[in-house]
């Protein structure tokens, strides 16, 4: 891309992993020492902003991915499958290195997923990778905590052009508590808060990270059972929806892509996080990160008419934390 021209604005972008999944479905996960015959093998595109960006695009956003790969068949493979989307990218290719890949065990009675996944270290992000002007006029960014210093760059510019930032974490990376205080709605998974914190009670925990970063949100993903979020005067529990799981590959990736789909939107909370919800469980019934990104009537459809699942907290619960919560927050 020509230097001198800017790029144009767009709804939303994401910086962070892309990678290239394996998808292989057994019969039965496989105990040690075994042997084991696959029922079939697939190679799709995947990574977590990536897979959430492509979400996004799908369902009529603008929509650009910054993210770095090497110079071999998988990097192709990345570049080919964004410019099908119709997704604009920043590629930073790297000569000499392979592409983040991943061999993903999908156990085909209950679609459990287990990866394996390798990263060489010289495709990580790293500040000086990006530019400014990828993010500005954006209406909302995507990072991830897999290369904390660049995601936390480009956080830190999109908080000064007061442009919301969603993260998706997982783990708890080097650094992450840098990145955590330009994100305004961390959305994570249930084990995060209590890595970070060390607290085992998400409604604990939650309320801890909302104060010693001053979110907008925290929420926390809980598999089949939704998400819980805390704004610093409630939980709101969402129930997840029921399905039969084929593959959960990418399930919190089309969560974190939705919910930023109804942030551009301009939804309630309420209606965001069943969107969310709706749009990942509906991910689950195909193969792959992407392979169940459903259209959005499909997915307004299904919220309306399927089955939801047990709470993870009843109600009463819910309001005594919140009482907690708002009592540990009036001390400090």
């Amino acid at each position: 891309m020509n230097a001198t021209v800017a790029p144009p604005n767009v709804d939303v972008v994401g910086v962070g992993i892309n990678a290239t999944d394996t998808i292989l479905r057994l019969p039965s996960f496989p105990a040690p020492d075994s042997k084991i015959e696959l029922l079939s093998a697939e190679v799709t595109p995947g990574g977590q902003v990536a897979s959430a960006i492509v979400a996004c695009r799908r369902w009529g956003l603008r929509a650009r991915y910054v993210g770095k790969i090497g110079d071999d068949a998988a990097g192709k493979f990345q570049v080919d499958e964004m410019q099908r989307e119709g997704v604009d990218t920043r590629w930073i290719t790297v000569p000499g290195c392979q592409s983040q890949t991943a061999y993903i065990l999908v156990d085909e009675p209950s679609g459990e997923r287990t990866v394996l996944w390798k990263r060489d270290r010289g495709i990580a992000l790293r500040p000086q990778d990006l530019k400014r002007e990828w993010i500005r006029g954006a209406r909302a960014l995507l990072v991830d905590g897999h290369d904390t210093e660049a995601a936390a760059c480009a956080a830190r510019w999109a908080h000064e052009d007061n442009i919301p930032v969603v993260g998706d974490f997982d783990n708890r990376y080097p650094s992450v508590e840098v990145l955590l205080q330009y994100v305004d709605f961390p959305i994570t998974s249930k084990d995060f808060p209590e890595r970070l914190t060390g607290e085992m009670d998400l409604l604990k925990s939650l309320p801890e990270i909302f104060r010693n970063f001053k979110c907008r949100l925290i929420g926390a993903t809980l598999g089949r059972l939704g998400v819980l979020t805390w704004d610093g005067d409630r939980f709101l529990l969402c129930p997840g929806f029921l399905i039969t799981p084929v593959d959960t590959t990418g399930a919190g990736d089309i969560f974190h892509g939705a919910f930023l789909y109804g942030l551009i939107r301009g939804w309630t909370l309420e209606e965001t996080l069943q969107f969310s919800c709706a749009a990942a469980a509906l991910n689950c019934e195909a193969q792959g990160a992407r392979g169940g990104i459903a259209p959005i009537e499909r997915i307004r459809n299904f919220r309306r008419d399927a089955r939801r699942s047990e709470a993870a907290y009843p109600p009463d619960q819910l309001l005594e934390a919140s009482r907690a919560a708002k009592r540990e927050g009036a001390k400090l």
